[in-house]
């Protein structure tokens, strides 16, 4: 089973007085590169954070975002006791002052004086961070899982296109065989007449050495190598997928030997149709390079 490495997840969750909003996505990397944005005043939550993304992935350029929404408001009503006693106080100077002018005042209400400015106050919420950063974590696991899960998900749809691109290889390298073998019939018989021919119309050429020449011509046009080593690369590629796991690496560095095989093929095929397979085979060879890069 291989990963894919580019995939995206998302999740919330709520704990009084807080709400938040989990995000993670990556695109191809050549290593894994971590770019979080938290909240820096939950206490070892980075950290936590990317130990468990480190454990779980191994390479892609990662961004995870959280995003956290305080609800406003406050705790349990009180009474402010040190004003209500300024409150009181200063009723009891006026009431006092009143009677000594004669003055009558109503009495007073409770309703009235809960009212007066400062004594009746909303108690401050205290926020529960480590209970907050456990359930973020708890949250965090879940989105990672399926962060995890549509990385496989796209992996086995790689798996499928690079399968199929394998086979196309493998064809075409059956191909280039069969074309190989029905021209080597021609090529003798083509190294012949020339050798005849420089020496009809050459005096104190040296037959042998001619002959030598030609032989590492022959040995130079014989591409056998190539179409041997393009079916053990196939078969390497088909062993990597087979094995899964992070083996983006290995099978970009397999693609660079395919590409070597097929520029050779061309470049000593002599022949036009064995020439269209080699073109063909770097196309297809090309197309499965670009579809390695998004292997974890």
């Amino acid at each position: 089973m291989i990963r894919s490495m580019t995939g995206f997840a998302s999740g919330s969750g709520a704990l009084t007085p807080h709400s938040w909003g989990w995000e993670i996505r990556s695109v191809n990397g050549k290593g894994l590169d971590l770019r979080l944005r938290v909240p820096d005043w939950i206490d070892g939550l980075e950290a936590e954070l990317r130990k468990q993304m480190s454990g779980a992935l191994v390479r892609g350029n990662v961004t995870c975002n959280l995003r956290i929404t305080r609800e406003e408001g406050g705790g349990a009503l009180g009474v402010n006791t040190s004003q209500l006693d300024a409150v009181l106080e200063a009723l009891h100077q006026i009431e006092a002052r009143a009677m000594d002018a004669g003055v009558s005042l109503a009495p007073s209400k409770a309703t009235d004086i809960v009212t007066m400015r400062g004594v009746l106050e909303q108690a401050p919420q205290v926020d529960d961070v480590p209970a907050l950063s456990v359930a973020l974590l708890a949250e965090f696991a879940k989105v990672l899982a399926d962060f995890d899960a549509m990385r496989v998900n796209e992996g086995a749809a790689l798996a499928q296109v690079l399968q199929s691109q394998l086979t196309e290889i493998e064809d075409l390298t059956g191909r280039a065989k069969l074309l190989a073998e029905q021209r080597k019939e021609e090529m003798a018989h083509t190294l012949k007449r020339n050798l005849a021919r420089v020496l009809d119309n050459s005096d104190g050429v040296d037959a042998s050495r001619l002959s030598q020449e030609l032989a590492i011509i022959a040995v130079k046009s014989d591409v056998t190598e190539e179409i041997d080593r393009l079916h053990a690369h196939v078969g390497a590629a088909r062993g990597l997928l087979g094995q899964g796991g992070p083996v983006g690496r290995k099978l970009d560095f397999l693609m660079q030997e395919f590409n070597r095989e097929a520029n050779t093929l061309c470049s000593k095929a002599q022949d036009t149709d064995l020439t269209q397979v080699g073109l063909a085979l770097k196309a297809i060879i090309d197309q499965m390079r670009e579809q390695v890069q998004n292997v974890e």
